[in-house]
């Protein structure tokens, strides 16, 4: 199995990019039509409980911190137990990996090519994620790191685009404060959560067991998601600010929608480009941690030394999953926002406080 080891910045770089993800496409959208115009409250409050995960998750991960998650279930749970929730926990990632896959075919499909069949780009995409995984953790790293830059740069040119022009904003938009109440908002932040911080029970795959400064990552874990967060906050309170609730509310990309938006003396402008290339840039190592999961959990389930000849045949089952999941938009709309929470939480929030508690309980018996 794979030996290699990333250090506590590599490690801190992943985790911003895989927190943002999906989310800082969909979530300002969704966030609307739960809070309105309190979005970004929502936002707050989800960002300190992905916090409180954080923590949780790094609990875990001392426990046994040689091991990965899988390794984990199947030592506290016993073999045959332990065994039959890693394959849930495989095929819960194979098809997360499949349903972000089915995101970049939808999102390339509908606003930047509209005549190329999807099954193309889910092929094209497959293809780039399958190499990646295939040539290891260290290589994907160090090409975040090469990345990382690019976004940042991408997001500062994005945000000051849109804050130059004065008349391009109305912070009236964002009035009246928490006029929602609070049962909406706690759904909005459960949402929030799932979509932010509940997916990074991943990482426990490669933290702390593929980390070289288990420590330092421990506080970089915390640094990641809060940096994550805020990016997250500053483009659902700019959506709602220049687009207006209803408008954010209506539009499935609305951070992109955003972009189009960015006109500064009639020179710059229409570079939605930039929204595209920074969540073409943070989806890739979401799916990529997720494929990671999939593929190494089921050859340490399988008891396998080498990983790499599962990533071709789960590669395909995962495309042609991404074509199969959701038979329309609205399915996966409904999906996300009724069943993910729930399916995310079972994984992110379940299963890390069920391996606490049942290692407490043996670490009694022992001592007895």
């Amino acid at each position: 199995m794979e030996n290699f080891k990333i250090s506590a910045r590599q490690f801190t770089i992943l985790v911003i990019l895989s927190s943002i993800g999906t989310t800082i496409l969909v979530i300002p959208g969704i966030m609307a039509q739960e809070v309105k115009q309190d979005a970004w409250i929502a936002a707050v409050i989800g960002t300190g409980i992905g916090l409180l995960l954080v923590a949780l998750y790094i609990a875990v991960g001392r426990m046994f911190p040689t091991m990965t998650l899988v390794e984990i279930i199947e030592t506290l749970f016993g073999k045959w137990l332990g065994k039959a929730v890693s394959i849930t926990f495989v095929l819960f990632s194979l098809y997360c990996t499949a349903e972000l896959l089915l995101y970049v075919g939808n999102f390339i499909t509908t606003q930047i090519m509209p005549d190329t069949p999807i099954e193309v780009i889910h092929i094209l995409f497959a293809c780039i994620l399958t190499m990646g995984i295939r040539l290891g953790l260290e290589p994907l790293a160090r090409s975040a790191e090469l990345l990382f830059p690019i976004f940042v740069f991408l997001f500062v040119i994005l945000v000051v685009s849109i804050l130059l022009p004065p008349a391009q904003y109305k912070f009236e938009n964002i009035q009246p404060v928490f006029e929602t109440g609070i049962k909406p908002m706690i759904h909005a932040v459960y949402l929030f959560t799932s979509f932010f911080s509940l997916p990074l029970i991943i990482l426990l795959m490669i933290f702390p067991v593929s980390v070289n400064q288990p420590k330092a990552a421990e506080k970089n874990f915390f640094i990641g998601v809060l940096i994550g967060g805020i990016c997250l906050l500053i483009i659902i309170a700019l959506t709602i600010i220049v687009l207006g609730v209803d408008n954010t509310a209506r539009n499935t990309y609305p951070s992109y929608v955003l972009a189009r938006k960015i006109n500064v003396g009639d020179f710059l402008q229409r570079i939605e480009a930039i929204m595209a290339i920074m969540w073409i840039i943070t989806i890739y190592y979401k799916m990529s941690f997720y494929f990671y999961a999939s593929v190494i959990g089921l050859a340490q389930t399988l008891n396998m030394k080498d990983y790499r000849p599962l990533t071709l045949p789960l590669g395909i089952i995962m495309v042609s999953l991404s074509l199969l999941i959701h038979p329309n938009v609205v399915h996966s709309t409904t999906f996300d926002k009724e069943i993910w929470p729930l399916y995310v939480s079972t994984y992110g929030l379940v299963l890390p406080i069920l391996l606490l508690i049942v290692n407490a309980f043996r670490k009694k018996i022992h001592q007895k």
